[in-house]
């Protein structure tokens, strides 16, 4: 058997950013029709390698080596040449253009062309799509598709430029698992091709099920390389963190007598859900989970306000309360952390201290209506020790903290304000293996003092380990609920799919 055909090497990358060492040395070789897996946290390097790769950012010292030609760095224009391709999380295409378009687009201005034809622009699309064995309506706007036909859109637009590298940067963070089957086996076409495919992603059974190839960074530095084969999830987490991380599950008895902190009934909306019921208790981590578009998401948000529901009864420690508004949720004693942190849970251009007070600013104003400067600092110093936020400062922009810490600085908001109950939709999504940890045993604490936790999430791994009970919602009700031995992921994805 003939040895793997190398596309691409890096070489001894050295990294440095105003004196903190990014990258500190970092090799690494891609093969032709190999899917290759770079883990590590968030800050390990894994982006800056990437930008190094694909010519955004220029190395302070190293080679890459591609098809035997050596660089000390190459420009964008130059990494698309030689058929490097990044797909971003956001995949960077055009809402108000066609699919069509905006597979072609691209290729297009690399060819140098001033005016572009409907008709090129739809033979190409055409040809790569058809190529790929895929079913999608290139004449329809990206803005009016789903997230996994824009990441089809995305691979599209990038094969059409000849890409023999392709980058992919947690592209199943918002896919179903049928959707998520359904990108693998797109990945091991591309594999056919002899393409090279780099798959970042913090899921780590998934990335085990598709990748050939496992390389860990941590703190910059390659802690470990080689066949994926050598590797578990647990072994791949231990070398990103560089401690044991446990998946074991971990819940705290409660109470039998204890009063609901929330009680839900007959929650409906119209072509939403319907008749939805549920109690939290103090103490209690709930979960909420389903496929997208189950209508779980709707239901928390119905019970914050966003979107209020048509009809049923919220009671909140015993008192009930009519929920038109995000006001009305928050006066009833209720936090929610969103879906969308960067645009819905955080201001971006504000410092860290900033958003942490966002929720309570009248619970620090004095006699005069004054805000005590004195008493927030003091408090955002302590929110800030507690929940270990990796920053220099709580003077610090949110805008530069990675997606670990802004969460932690979403949940430190609510925090401060102490509500009965905190709702949180995907509390980890795009979070690495250690700051998830971290993540949930504040929640863990928060539980213990009291306060009534929910989670919607489709990381089952994830609720089975620190859930006391899960509902399954399907198509806008609640159609199963599991306590205690009964929760498990097998269980769970049954329910899911049934």
């Amino acid at each position: 058997m003939s040895a793997a055909r190398t596309v691409l090497e890096v070489r001894d990358i050295v990294k440095i950013y105003g004196g903190v060492r990014a990258l500190g040395g970092v090799s690494l070789r891609l093969d032709a029709g190999q899917v290759h897996c770079l883990a590590g946290e968030n800050g390990s390097g894994k982006s800056t390698l990437i930008k190094v790769i694909s010519g955004v950012e220029r190395p302070d010292s190293g080679q890459l080596i591609i098809d035997g030609d050596v660089h000390p760095h190459v420009t964008p224009s130059q990494a698309i040449r030689a058929g490097v391709q990044v797909i971003y999380q956001d995949f960077s295409l055009f809402p108000n253009l066609t699919a069509a378009e905006n597979i072609a687009m691209l290729s297009e201005l690399a060819a140098g062309r001033r005016l572009s034809s409907r008709r090129r622009i739809r033979a190409a699309a055409e040809q790569i799509v058809a190529d790929l064995g895929l079913r999608i309506d290139l004449d329809t706007d990206v803005e009016h598709l789903s997230v996994a036909d824009r990441q089809l859109i995305a691979i599209c637009r990038a094969l059409v430029g000849e890409a023999r590298v392709l980058i992919m940067d947690e592209p199943t963070t918002a896919l179903t698992h049928s959707e998520v089957d359904r990108l693998f086996s797109i990945v091991r076409r591309l594999q056919e091709r002899g393409v090279a495919v780099v798959f970042v992603s913090h899921k780590l059974e998934e990335v085990l099920s598709i990748s050939q190839h496992v390389s860990v960074l941590r703190n910059g530095e390659l802690v470990e390389s080689g066949p994926a084969s050598n590797y578990t999830a647990r072994s791949i987490a231990t070398a990103m963190t560089g401690r044991e991380v446990s998946d074991d599950r971990h819940v705290d008895e409660l109470g039998s007598d204890l009063d609901p902190v929330l009680t839900v009934s007959e929650l409906s909306r119209a072509n939403t859900f319907h008749d939805v019921s549920f109690e939290v208790r103090p103490g209690e981590i709930l979960g909420l989970t389903g496929l997208l578009g189950s209508g779980r998401s709707e239901i928390a948000e119905a019970i914050f306000g966003v979107a209020p529901a048509d009809s049923g009864t919220i009671v909140v420690a015993g008192k009930p309360h009519r929920i038109r508004s995000i006001a009305d949720a928050i006066c009833a004693g209720i936090g929610y952390v969103p879906e969308d942190r960067l645009t819905q849970g955080l201001f971006l251009e504000k410092s860290i201290a900033d958003n942490m007070v966002a929720a309570s600013l009248n619970s620090y104003r004095n006699k005069a209506l004054l805000l005590d400067r004195g008493r927030i600092r003091a408090s955002m110093a302590d929110l800030f020790a507690r929940l270990r936020v990796k920053a220099p400062n709580v003077d610090a922009p949110v805008r530069s903290l990675s997606g670990g810490n802004a969460q932690r600085v979403v949940i430190a908001k609510w925090l401060d304000r102490r509500p009965a109950v905190l709702m949180l939709n995907g509390p980890t999504v795009g979070v690495d293996i250690g700051s998830k940890e971290e993540i949930f045993t504040i929640l863990r604490e928060q539980a213990a003092n009291g306060m009534g936790i929910i989670v919607i999430s489709d990381d089952i791994p994830e609720l089975v380990s620190s859930c006391h009970r899960v509902l399954i919602v399907r198509g806008g009700r609640i159609v199963a609920e599991l306590a205690g031995d009964e929760i498990q992921v097998d269980g769970i994805q049954e329910r899911m799919t049934a």
